[in-house]
């Protein structure tokens, strides 16, 4: 068999409808448009949306969401994640080459959530009160 033997099976491809060809066809004149209006017309439609005047849906139902801009940007990280690393100073940098942020970061704030067990050296990442007091009560430091 070659390539140009190949052809689709029988019945397998429709013609296209090919409408305003004459009434012998059952498509002629108005061509499955109807009479007037709109939708016979060329060119016309109304946009998306459009409920024929009535109030549309979407101006019908509430506002809602919001999507931060700075989201990709910051990082939160716990003092319970913190238990699981193993260097003793925390930067930015090692957090990313850790994957424990994403290489997209610029800021990350170290929340109190959790307790920490092992002391720790925190350099230029920022921190909240209470965790600033658990690093120093543990034995580590927190430089800015």
């Amino acid at each position: 068999m070659k390539l140009n033997q190949f052809s689709p099976a029988p019945n397998s491809k429709k013609s296209k409808h090919r409408v305003g060809r004459g009434k012998g066809c059952g498509w002629g004149k108005t061509s499955g448009r109807g009479h007037k209006g709109q939708h016979a017309r060329a060119g016309g439609y109304h946009k998306i949306g459009f409920e024929g005047g009535q109030m549309p849906l979407v101006r019908r139902l509430p506002k809602f969401g919001f999507t931060s801009l700075i989201k990709p940007f910051r990082a939160e990280l716990t003092l319970a994640r913190l238990n699981t690393l193993d260097n003793s100073e925390i930067t930015i940098d090692f957090l990313k080459q850790t994957g424990i942020i994403s290489s997209k970061v610029e800021k990350v704030k170290i929340i109190a959530t959790g307790t920490l067990s092992k002391s720790f050296s925190v350099v230029g990442v920022s921190v909240s009160k209470k965790a600033r007091q658990l690093i120093e009560q543990a034995g580590g430091k927190v430089v800015n």
